[in-house]
């Protein structure tokens, strides 16, 4: 198989698809592997890596698309990119799909096999594609709130830690899950009170006797958030429901309740958000004020440390990317129920259920595709 990794496009988003090493293991399976020029080296991995790795360089992205058999890429497709695919041919990478019916509408129309790195699902409920991207997420999102908190950048003036005679900020996260107890171990270790909301009372129990009692665990719901947001210096949104539009628990309303100069950092913003009040940012332009609370909004976050994220990506999706090209994705979807998940667009047909009915369209099971 020809696998094409072409240069990611999204603003400020410099990870790669393939590091040299997942490359040469492609290639050493037998598989062409063909890099656009230049394409790694936001993640400080020149070309003269990938060649010595076995792979080919190509001078433009449409060559990429136009020989490839299948696509590895980070981030979802952009206009120009969707243009490009064609039918039978395999989009590898992270779509989010369920707020973007622009999105979902194009890989429709292209044809292509999508499949998305985020609904890839273990037995037990784990996302093994999303979890490293989600560890990046999580202690970047407590990094950049206390960057933010700062009073040149239009946070409130409080250091996370405070000084001794001075109290710490007080940082709420919204959701237990991989994003939620990272965030939350970066906050513990600078020093912040940190407490940590979800609706799961067995994972609040786990994360208690983990942190021994040095984070506040708290059960999520409407009354208890309205409790703790007029005490909050810095919030911020992990919530993820594989494949579906994130709920919001953060309402505009609430925001009165809220200090001002307060820092939202909405991590789930990918999936549309879980504060109502979010939209998506870059890391050109992060931030932006609504009724006096300081909102960040980056659908990207881990592009801006791309060589630990996209190391970090890989050591994820290596192996199911190995099995699609080693044995075609109709074969690898048959012998692999948690890759099958990750099926969303197939020829032209949306195969998850999530996605379908999120944007009223007709879902076919993927049992009718293979």
């Amino acid at each position: 198989m020809i696998i094409g990794v072409p240069a990611e496009i999204k603003n400020n988003e410099y990870r790669i698809g393939l590091t040299p090493g997942a490359a040469a293991d492609y290639v050493a399976h037998g598989h062409s592997v063909l890099i656009e020029k230049d394409a790694g080296l936001g993640s400080s991995f020149p070309n003269e890596q990938y060649v010595a790795a076995g792979c080919t360089i190509v001078d433009t992205a449409s060559e990429v698309f136009e020989r490839a058999d299948m696509i590895i890429k980070v981030k979802e497709p952009q206009a120009n990119e969707i243009e490009m695919l064609r039918e039978g041919q395999i989009l590898y990478t992270y779509l989010h799909l369920a707020p973007d019916r622009p999105q979902t509408e194009g890989l429709i129309k292209s044809g292509a096999v999508c499949i998305a790195y985020e609904t890839v699902e273990l037995p037990d409920g784990s996302l093994p594609l999303l979890a490293p991207m989600s560890e990046v997420a999580g202690r970047m999102a407590t990094q950049v709130g206390a960057h933010f908190l700062e009073k040149p950048c239009g946070g409130r003036g409080v250091l996370m830690g405070g000084v001794p005679g001075v109290a710490p900020a007080n940082v709420i996260v919204l959701g237990g899950g991989v994003v939620g107890t990272s965030a939350a171990y970066i906050a513990k270790g600078m020093g912040a009170n940190v407490t940590i909301m979800d609706i799961n009372l067995e994972r609040l129990r786990y994360l208690d006797n983990v942190w021994e009692n040095k984070v506040t665990t708290l059960f999520s719901s409407r009354g208890n958030l309205l409790e703790v947001l007029p005490q909050a210096d810095l919030v911020i949104g992990a919530i993820y429901i594989p494949g579906a539009r994130a709920p919001w628990l953060v309402t505009r309303d609430m925001l009165s309740l809220m200090k001002p100069g307060a820092v939202a950092v909405d991590v789930a913003i990918d999936q549309g958000g879980c504060i109502e009040t979010s939209v998506p940012t870059t890391h050109a332009d992060p931030t932006f004020f609504v009724d006096g609370i300081l909102h960040y909004g980056v659908a990207n976050m881990p592009g801006a440390v791309p060589n630990t994220s996209t190391r970090a990506l890989n050591n994820a999706t290596l192996r199911y990317g190995l099995n699609i090209a080693n044995k075609g994705w109709k074969q690898a979807l048959r012998d692999d129920a948690s890759l099958a998940r990750g099926a969303n667009v197939i020829e032209g047909k949306v195969v998850y259920e999530c996605v379908a009915k999120e944007h009223n369209l007709e879902y076919v099971p993927l049992e009718k595709v293979l």
